[in-house]
């Protein structure tokens, strides 16, 4: 199946990455689809139009906004792919009728293979069935993204809250890395070196995380003993309010999608 990306902003770009087949680019930005697919070995193309006539399924990555637009331009689309935050497949179909539609949500550690991608599964009516060739597009898509990602299949009113777990993650996790950095420097490590155990402690931890079965309580308790450091460090992030700021920073990420 070749892919062709419409938009090479860091999202779609990181998903062309993980994937790693040759791509069809086009962006408004002429520079940023040619960088791109020059990295995947593809093609950028001069416009939507051309993208969508010689595309198998068109990846839609401009902004949501400009849905109606960019599907003007890519009318002849025969498949699309959309990773657009907070536009449901009703829209997508709306936008595209009887075009086969996946919805999707990955995150940029799609670019280095460990990101994790969210496919949505639509709330249909009974007896309604999908358009043609969409159930084989759904099929041969996850295929491509399990490369890169851990992929999980949930109802579509959950997409939000997806974005809001993992989708800005990589932000969230380098904001605590970046505090954690310059509080060792402030106590006389090299920014070099704090940076490379902060991260390298992240990698461990995730990893960790896993091998546990994802029981948080349990990787904590491993680490935390009575009255140590950790137990103490623990404390001082709960009088610090870490709880509650990430239950609002969820909260606001799940409105905006």
């Amino acid at each position: 199946m070749r892919l062709g990306f419409l938009g090479s902003g860091n999202m779609a770009s990181a998903l062309a990455r993980g994937i790693g087949e040759p791509a069809l680019c086009f962006d408004p930005v002429g520079d940023r689809a040619s960088a791109l697919a020059t990295e995947l070995g593809g093609e950028a193309v001069a416009d939507a139009a051309a993208l969508a006539e010689r595309a198998d399924a068109v990846v839609l990555g401009h902004k949501p906004g400009q849905l109606l637009d960019a599907a003007r331009d890519a009318s002849g689309a025969r498949a699309v792919v959309s990773i657009l935050g907070g536009v449901p497949i009703a829209d997508l179909r709306a936008a595209y009728p009887d075009r086969p539609v996946v919805r999707l949500m990955p995150n940029t550690p799609a670019g280095v293979g460990k990101g994790v991608v969210a496919v949505a599964i639509e709330a249909r009516e009974p007896g309604v069935a999908a358009p043609a060739g969409e159930d084989e597009l759904r099929a041969e898509l996850l295929g491509l993204l399990a490369r890169c990602a851990t992929v999980v299949e949930l109802p579509e009113s959950q997409m939000a809250a997806a974005t809001a777990a993992f989708g800005v993650l990589p932000a969230y996790v380098s904001l605590f890395a970046e505090a954690t950095v310059d509080a060792a420097i402030r106590h006389g490590m090299t920014p070099d070196a704090a940076g490379r155990m902060v991260a390298a402690g992240i990698e461990g931890s995730a990893a960790l995380l896993r091998a546990q079965d994802h029981d948080t309580l349990a990787v904590r308790r491993g680490v935390t003993s009575p009255g140590g450091s950790t137990a103490r460090g623990l404390r001082a992030l709960d009088r610090g309010g870490l709880r509650e700021a990430v239950q609002d920073a969820f909260d606001a990420a799940v409105a905006v999608s």
